[in-house]
């Protein structure tokens, strides 16, 4: 453990030490001498920002349910604190027990966004931790990773000794009851990741070996004897009973998702080409309105927090949504605590509850028209109309909202530059809508946030086949559109660096040869590159050249159909020719229904995973 002096002395040299140094309330304290096994769970980004993440929260107190283990949180060290653990020859240690990473018998990551891969190698480097994993041996901890991201494992596979593909509740105590037995045994890390292959959702790439042809896409992926081929990925069919905690931590600091967060459903049946969570997440699942009111409650009472949040990837397509909003909503008022309903979709925004919401101060609504015309909307299939837009606004200003924020991307598949600018014709047109509604059901001046992310090819969708506009035609189009909304009055523009987003679709669709890139953009210094005061596109760009790899290649090149995939391996159970025929179906602007409506024969029924 690192001496508590040295530590001391340490702390108050960095920026924001609250976030390294625990004792929280709602933190888990053990005996770390009777625990059999010991888990790090790593977050690799800062503390506010791996704090907001409810998967790390709910896996971290259901690995502490179990008596003989312990779990302990890390997170990225910010650039000012890597420097002083350096300085001070001091290794990066987990804030219960203030014990090294390389302590541990796990070592887990929560791989969310690409770009936050050199912040793992940081994070093992920093723990003492040997970053490849053919470096590692018996004596080092077992390098783990799961999360939306490792759906394409194969960027960060020279650096992971096992991926878990899918949700982890169920599988994380599986891997961790063999490793006891493993333990027992005295065998060595190598029996245990050949044992753990056997355990469905889990994949260890150092069973598998990948060839390439002379253009260099995948030639074949062989499996050694005794790993599965494809790697299944895990779900937790009954849902509403599964592990939700209700004392969660509460952060010393102010976080980025402050408040009481429950987890309404998983998974999404609309559809949305280019939405990697909503194939990767299927089935939808839901808790009943009974569960969520109860755990609302409960963490409210254990933490104290003013806010509670439904998250879902689309809450109003949850079936009980209007029960579920008015009655939390009369539990609330007059309490303080407001209620936040994000992940809304426009078709779904109801007058019923529409006026609940603001009776317990919500914050403001938010939805997602993603594309600025009909035509691109079927193109990617989104399945809302002007119309509903419209209605979702003026209901939400009737109500007494007047901060409204929209999704938009730009880049899709398809896309002309009178889809673009037609996103400034939507806000014009919800500027009136707003000056309509009489004035004394208004709050305050109108606000409306236009938001436009870059288009992002995405494993595991239709369009996971597409080509990434290049950095030049993005920037162009935000220039465009920007000039097209300083008409519109009230609106506030956000938009994304082009650059960083043409290298997560690098690293979203790459294979094993990109670890040369990770490695030297790594050593290169590159850390927290989603922080735009840190992100050096130089940097990368070397990291690139040295390596011997050329970006466009795996983000600006369409792929064919017959093309292996470098995520082959891993099988959503959402089959590769209904993706294909969605891509079609783009291609001629037609929509497929929400499966709801009828079973649109995405292949989860015949693998058994349609509940």
């Amino acid at each position: 453990m690192i001496d508590t002096i040295e530590l001391e002395s340490l702390l108050p040299t960095v920026s924001k030490p609250a976030r390294y140094t625990g004792g929280e309330l709602g933190e888990v304290k053990k005996d770390i001498y009777s625990a059999d096994v010991r888990f790090a769970f790593c977050f690799p980004d800062v503390y506010e920002v791996g704090m907001s993440h409810l998967g790390t929260s709910i896996l971290y107190h259901l690995v502490n349910g179990v008596d003989a283990v312990y779990a302990e949180r890390c997170f990225a060290p910010w650039p000012d604190m890597e420097k002083a653990l350096k300085d001070a020859a001091l290794p990066l240690y987990t804030l219960e027990t203030k014990t090294a990473l390389c302590d541990f018998d796990f070592v887990g990551f929560s791989l969310g966004y690409e770009m936050c891969y050199t912040n793992v190698l940081t994070m093992l480097d920093l723990g003492r931790i040997p970053i490849y994993a053919k470096d590692r041996r018996s004596s080092d901890p077992i390098v783990i990773a799961g999360g939306g991201c490792v759906y394409n494992p194969e960027p960060m596979a020279d650096f992971i000794d096992l991926f878990v593909v899918g949700e982890g509740e169920e599988v994380l105590a599986e891997l961790i009851e063999l490793f006891s037995v493993c333990k027992r045994e005295n065998a060595d890390h190598a029996y245990f990741l050949s044992r753990a292959a056997g355990i469905e959702g889990i994949y260890v790439p150092s069973l598998y070996d990948v060839t390439y042809k002379k253009d260099g896409t995948v030639k074949e992926i062989t499996v050694n004897e005794g790993a599965p081929m494809p790697v299944h990925k895990r779900i937790v069919s009954d849902f509403d009973a599964g592990f939700f905690p209700e004392s969660p931590i509460v952060p010393y600091l102010g976080v980025i998702h402050d408040r009481v967060t429950v987890e309404v459903m998983r998974g999404c049946t609309r559809g949305c080409r280019f939405c990697q969570a909503g194939f990767i997440y299927r089935p939808v699942r839901e808790r009943s309105a009974d569960t969520l009111i109860k755990q609302a409650k409960a963490n409210i009472s254990h933490t104290g927090h003013d806010e509670v949040s439904l998250c879902s990837l689309s809450t109003g397509d949850y079936s009980q949504v209007a029960r579920l909003v008015c009655t939390l909503s009369d539990d609330l008022a007059g309490t303080g605590v407001s209620l936040a309903v994000p992940s809304l979709r426009i078709d779904s925004y109801e007058g019923e509850y529409a006026q609940k919401l603001k009776e317990v101060r919500n914050t403001g609504l938010t939805f997602a028209p993603e594309a600025g015309t009909q035509r691109l909307r079927d193109i990617i299939n989104k399945n809302i109309t002007e119309k509903d837009i419209f209605s979702a606004v003026k209901e939400a200003f009737e109500s007494g909202t007047n901060g409204v924020k929209l999704y938009f991307m730009m880049g899709l598949p398809g896309e002309t530059m009178e889809d673009v600018l037609g996103i400034a014709d939507i806000a014009a047109r919800i500027r009136s809508i707003y000056y309509e509604v009489p004035k004394e059901k208004r709050a305050g001046g109108f606000k409306l946030t236009v938001s436009v992310s870059c288009f992002v090819p995405k494993p595991h969708t239709p369009f996971q086949w597409a080509a990434q506009d290049d950095i030049a035609v993005f920037e162009d189009k935000q220039r465009r559109l920007k000039d097209a909304l300083r008409s519109v009055k009230g609106v506030k523009f956000n938009w994304h660096d082009a650059r960083l987003s043409m290298l997560e679709a690098v690293f979203a669709r790459g294979d094993r040869r990109l670890s040369a890139v990770l490695m030297n953009a790594y050593q290169a210094g590159c850390r927290f590159d989603s922080w735009k005061e840190l992100f050096d596109f130089d940097k990368w760009c070397r990291a690139f050249e040295q390596a011997g790899v050329e970006p466009a290649y795996y983000a600006a090149r369409e792929r064919k159909y017959d093309e292996i995939l470098p995520w082959d391996m891993i099988d959503t159970g959402i089959s590769k020719a209904y993706l294909w025929d969605e891509k079609m179906r783009a291609e001629q602007a037609a929509t497929t229904p929400d499966c709801r409506l009828g079973c649109t024969g995405c292949g989860l029924k015949e693998a058994g995973l349609c509940l």
